[in-house]
């Protein structure tokens, strides 16, 4: 009885705090486990009191204008909140305090004008940011560089002339930099190309109202060359204005001869190289260039820019431009990018090499697969040798069985029998001699009859052959002429 109190105790509490807790909740919020949904129920402002252990929060499709500094805070284990077809146009400062657990946030579909700086300062595990469909026309320079965990960034349809695309040169994580369908006329190319592969493989720049010029259709066209999805999954959606004329749109990848006269910059051309810890190599700038006066250089992580004549006790650069690394050390892991210039054509070319150094570990004796046939083939030798020679008791050291002497009662049974002829009392013919062959009768399996007797069946071939019983039930075959009468 006091057990089934105490269970009961705990439960009683935990309703009435749940019913606490939607005591204080707007009516039609629904709690499931850690989730909290509070959509389209038209509301203006944030509950003041929301569970502590919620991870997930749902106040889409409402209308809530402002948010108040802390609508967040004290809540642990908050995960996600979704924020989405409201009317926010601007957020408090420190709206986020002490939401440092949040990783998904959505503000879409609302009336951003411009993101601030302190918007997002607090969310410092924040990995996916949606800001899509806003009213959004500028991003300030801080905005994002920041958030050292965000992965992914949505700011599609928007309002955007630009974007600061030099504060996310160093950015560790991002991957995902979605700007389609925004209003900007040109692109600042050199800030994009100084980005991490990673994130121009994610930048899309589709449905804007870029102005066609040989640049920016270079720098499409190397992400074309290289397979990045933003290019190749919106293939037909990069349009440009010819002359900046919005009548004037076209698909510059798809129609490219007003780009004829472009001097397109080839793609980087990728080679990957194994060797060991201690081994020398030589790393050769493959290049299409010909000509007299080409210009060769390195760039590398740990050695920095490397420009002939250079020489030195670990690297050694020659006139063709091959680079030389003496002797490789596990920090010279990493890429290397040469550059070619001809400066009469106006010409260049790259060629990047990723080296990946080992350290050589020593390597075992090699399996010997003669020696070990031979061997056994000698082991199967003496193993049958043993089996002949060395058996533990033969044949003729065996002691013989002693035959066992036959039972005279036991040669009789009913199942067989050599039945002696009895010479018949008369003859056919004179003169005819009796026959003295025996005759041998095949009986029928033995039967049991109802009082527990055997019975013994002759085989019906022989219809002179009667059957008498002794006393001992013992089967008799007699020959005769005559019908023996039991």
């Amino acid at each position: 009885m006091l057990c089934a109190q105490g269970v009961a105790a705990p439960l009683m509490l935990s309703s009435f705090l749940l019913q606490l807790v939607r005591a204080n909740l707007p009516s039609g919020c629904l709690i499931a486990s850690d989730i909290l949904s509070c959509t389209n129920l038209g509301l203006d402002q944030v509950p003041v009191e929301l569970p502590v252990m919620v991870a997930t929060l749902d106040f889409n499709h409402n209308r809530l204008e402002h948010l108040e500094e802390g609508s967040f805070a004290g809540l642990p284990n908050l995960d996600t909140v979704r924020l989405a077809h409201n009317q926010l146009s601007r957020l408090t400062p420190g709206t986020f305090r002490n939401t440092s657990s949040i990783r998904h946030l959505d503000l879409s579909s609302n009336q951003l004008n411009i993101i601030e700086e302190h918007y997002f300062q607090e969310l410092v595990g924040i990995k996916e940011l949606l800001l899509y469909n806003n009213h959004i026309v500028r991003v300030e320079s801080k905005a994002l560089s920041g958030l050292s965990n965000l992965q992914k960034a949505y700011l599609s349809h928007n309002r955007l002339t630009d974007f600061p695309f030099f504060s996310i040169q160093e950015h560790p994580n991002l991957t995902t930099l979605d700007l389609s369908s925004n209003r900007m006329p040109n692109l600042p190319v050199k800030d994009i190309e100084a980005l991490k592969e990673k994130i121009q493989s994610g930048l899309f720049l589709h449905n804007n109202s870029l102005i066609c010029e040989c640049s920016m259709y270079s720098l499409f066209k190397q992400w074309e060359y290289r397979g990045f999805t933003s290019v190749t999954d919106f293939w037909e959606e990069h349009t440009c204005l010819i002359y900046g004329e919005q009548r004037a749109m076209v698909r510059f990848l798809k129609h490219v001869r007003y780009f004829d006269n472009c001097k397109i910059k080839p793609p980087v051309k990728k080679v990957s190289m194994e060797a060991y810890a201690g081994d020398s190599v030589m790393l050769d700038c493959i290049t299409s260039l010909k000509g007299k006066h080409l210009n060769y250089s390195w760039v590398s992580d740990r050695y920095g820019y490397i420009a002939p004549p250079f020489s030195n006790n670990m690297l050694r650069m020659h006139s063709n431009g091959s680079l030389e690394i003496l002797a490789l050390d596990i920090n010279d892991s990493g890429v290397y990018l040469c550059m070619v210039q001809n400066h009469q054509e106006s010409s260049n070319d790259s060629l990047e090499v990723n080296v990946t150094v080992q350290i050589r570990h020593q390597e075992d004796e090699p399996f010997n697969t003669g020696f070990t046939t031979l061997l056994g083939c000698v082991v199967s030798l003496i193993l049958v040798l043993m089996y002949l020679f060395l058996t533990p008791c033969r044949c003729w050291c065996r002691k013989q069985p002693i035959p066992a002497t036959p039972n005279p009662a036991n040669e009789c049974s009913a199942q067989s029998s050599i039945l002696t002829p009895t010479p018949p009392a008369t003859t056919e013919g004179p003169g005819r001699k009796v026959s003295n062959n025996k005759h041998v009768v095949f009986l029928e399996p033995i039967k049991e009859a109802q009082n527990g007797r055997l019975q013994a069946a002759l085989a019906l071939d022989y219809p002179k052959l009667a059957v008498t019983r002794s006393d001992a039930d013992s089967v008799t075959s007699v020959f005769s002429d005559t019908t023996i009468v039991p």
